[in-house]
Formats: C-alpha cells, sequence, structure tokens
C-alpha cells in the first residue's frame, strides 16, 4: 500500500521545512493498550525494509510518550505525531538496519 502523505515535520520542529512522503504500511492498535502497541510495533519494524514508512493508528494515549522513546532509542526517524479524533497517528522512518 503505497500512499502519499504530507510529511508534519514541522509540528515536530517548527523550524523545519515540510516535507512529503509515501506510507508503505499501516498498522492498526486502536483499542490495545500498553504494552500491546509497542510490543506490535517492535515486531512489524522487522518486517520492514530500511527506509519504508510505517503509520501506527492507536487510541491508547501512553503511545504518545512510549512511540517517541521507542522511535529515538532504536534509531527510527518520527515523522509525524499527531491526535485527530481522539485517534493517536504516528508516521515511523525505518532508519536503523536490524530493529
Amino acid at each position: 500500500m503505497h500512499r502519499r502523505a504530507s510529511s508534519a515535520v514541522s509540528r515536530l520542529d517548527e523550524g523545519m521545512q515540510e516535507n512529503t512522503y509515501s506510507i508503505d504500511h499501516v498498522m492498526d492498535v486502536t483499542g490495545l493498550f500498553c504494552p500491546e502497541p509497542v510490543m506490535m510495533l517492535h515486531n512489524k519494524m522487522h518486517d520492514l525494509a530500511v527506509g519504508e514508512v510505517l503509520e501506527v493508528r492507536a487510541t491508547d494515549p501512553s503511545t504518545t510518550r512510549d512511540i517517541p522513546k521507542f522511535c529515538h532509542f532504536l534509531g527510527h526517524e518520527l515523522l509525524l505525531q499527531e491526535e485527530r479524533d481522539q485517534l493517536f497517528f504516528y508516521h515511523i522512518r525505518k532508519c536503523a538496519g536490524d530493529s
């Protein structure tokens, strides 16, 4: 599944210019609670090639803390983090080769 998405990099860093990228995969973890969303994210990242972008859709507010920490710790790029209609959306680019 390839979809063009407008990156909200400017939401993460106001000084950066807005970029575009394609969503390669979507993972829906709505209705799941900590630690399941991050555990499933960790497993899913193994299936992605370096450079691919994953969209994660979640309802657990703890993902607003856990997913950015996951990306930072494992070296993945968090392209977007936003809340819309009580859903949390994350766009993550796989950057590390073995995660």
